[in-house]
């Protein structure tokens, strides 16, 4: 399997790169956020990779960090989800946002991508839910996922903040209590 590649770059197009490694060009599909950082034709880039292999094709993905390859591998593991939707998502999302909108069920945020409909979107929530709690996805923010439920409820990201700035860090309190109690502080202040 190919880990990942490093050369000259030679070509950028929407979706793909090509990467000159001492005289053989490979192309690579990526997502924007991979293909943005790379630089300008003749610089010097690595990429890590993912190969698909197919009955009658093999295909490079490539991308600028381990953990979009990560998610990258996660999605393409979902059903229905294949490499084009998976480096569309990408694209949208990076890995930390992604992980937040699964963590908060926020299907809203994933149906606004394209090529996610609302049953790809509720698929993504239910299969990857367990494997984001199961690989020990750290939340950046004590309650990130209540900021972010609170979001996509409408909410500013500085009212969503100041709402979960006071709540408790209970671990007997579930998701939906720290929303509820998140959502009283809106109804206090007013």
């Amino acid at each position: 399997m190919i880990a990942g590649i490093e050369g000259v770059l030679k070509s950028l197009g929407d979706d793909w790169v090509i990467i000159d490694v001492h005289g053989v060009n490979f192309r690579l599909f990526a997502p924007t956020s991979t293909l943005s950082v790379l630089g300008a034709q003749g610089d010097k880039v690595y990429l890590h990779t993912h190969l698909q292999v197919r009955e009658d094709n093999l295909t490079l993905y490539g991308f600028a960090s381990a953990e979009e390859m990560k998610m990258f591998e996660l999605l393409i593991s979902v059903s229905g989800v294949g490499p084009k939707v998976a480096l569309s998502m990408l694209s949208a999302l990076n890995p930390e946002r992604f992980a937040l909108a699964i963590a908060s069920g926020n299907e809203e945020l994933l149906n606004s991508i394209s090529g996610v409909g609302k049953k790809t979107a509720a698929r993504l929530i239910l299969e990857l839910k367990g494997k984001f709690e199961q690989a020990g996805a750290a939340m950046p923010y004590p309650h990130e996922d209540v900021k972010a439920a609170l979001i996509g409820l409408g909410y500013s990201a500085a009212e969503a903040m100041a709402a979960t700035s006071a709540l408790p860090s209970s671990p007997d309190l579930t998701l939906e209590d720290k929303i509820k109690l998140a959502l009283q502080s809106f109804a206090r202040t007013s």
